[in-house]
């Protein structure tokens, strides 16, 4: 009787731990215990940076240059004009092929960032491969124009943790955006004007390009901008 006891006793705990392996196992499979292992086993990674300093009334403009440079001489006498500089994201090959038109921007003192050398998906490529672009282009900024860059806008606003972590460990801040005037569309100059206007708040990073449009709104754009106590400055003002 006592061995009938014993060995049902046995069945019972290699079945209760049975149970709690296959739970385990479809939990960690499902997801619902990916936090608690992403928590030990990878390693910290700060946000990218949407908007700056929500105390203060000012913003940034950040303009992404892969292409567009026929637009550049319009945008920069507006900024030279009103006496603003801005960030300007840099794109390697761009830089490659346009090196005087970037010895410009950076002679007139506007901000230098770092946008990749060729454009890619930055979530679709390794770490290493994130740094190779990085890297890139910043070499080609640097000796084109003596200046070292530390923001970075990965291109498409595509971000995961290997992209962030990349940038982290080359010392870079990523940065995004809080207002977006999806200018590459070629919207309307009043249509990109009122994009930007109807979220202006402290700290908005204003993402643009350099396209007809864009040239053609800045003026405009800058002195409402200014009209509603607004100072426009660049990403790394913003920041502090």
């Amino acid at each position: 009787m006592q061995c009938k006891i014993l060995v049902v006793g046995k069945i019972r705990y290699w079945y209760v731990y049975f149970a709690i392996g296959v739970f385990m196992t479809v939990a960690m499979l499902s997801g619902n215990l990916q936090p608690l292992v992403a928590t030990n086993e990878l390693p910290s990674v700060p946000p990218p940076i949407f908007q700056g300093n929500l105390s203060q009334p000012q913003v940034a403009l950040a303009c992404n240059v892969f292409w567009g440079e026929e637009y550049l001489p319009a945008m920069l006498k507006t900024l030279d004009e009103n006496n603003i500089h801005i960030t300007f994201f840099i794109g390697g090959s761009w830089a490659n092929r346009y090196p005087e038109v970037l010895k410009d921007i950076a002679n007139r003192g506007h901000e230098l960032g770092n946008h990749t050398y060729s454009h890619p998906h930055p979530n679709n490529l390794s770490k290493e491969k994130n740094k190779e672009q990085i890297i890139k282009a910043e070499e080609l900024v640097t000796n084109i124009t003596g200046i070292k860059t530390n923001l970075y806008a990965p291109p498409y606003g595509e971000y995961n943790n290997t992209v962030l972590l990349a940038a982290q460990e080359l010392n870079y801040t990523t940065i995004m955006w809080s207002i977006d005037t999806v200018d590459w569309k070629r919207p309307p100059p009043e249509v990109l004007k009122e994009r930007v206007l109807k979220k202006l708040h402290n700290g908005a990073i204003i993402l643009m390009h350099p396209t007809a449009p864009t040239a053609q709104a800045l003026p405009d754009l800058i002195a409402e901008i200014k009209k509603r106590g607004y100072t426009i400055t660049t990403v790394s003002d913003i920041l502090k």
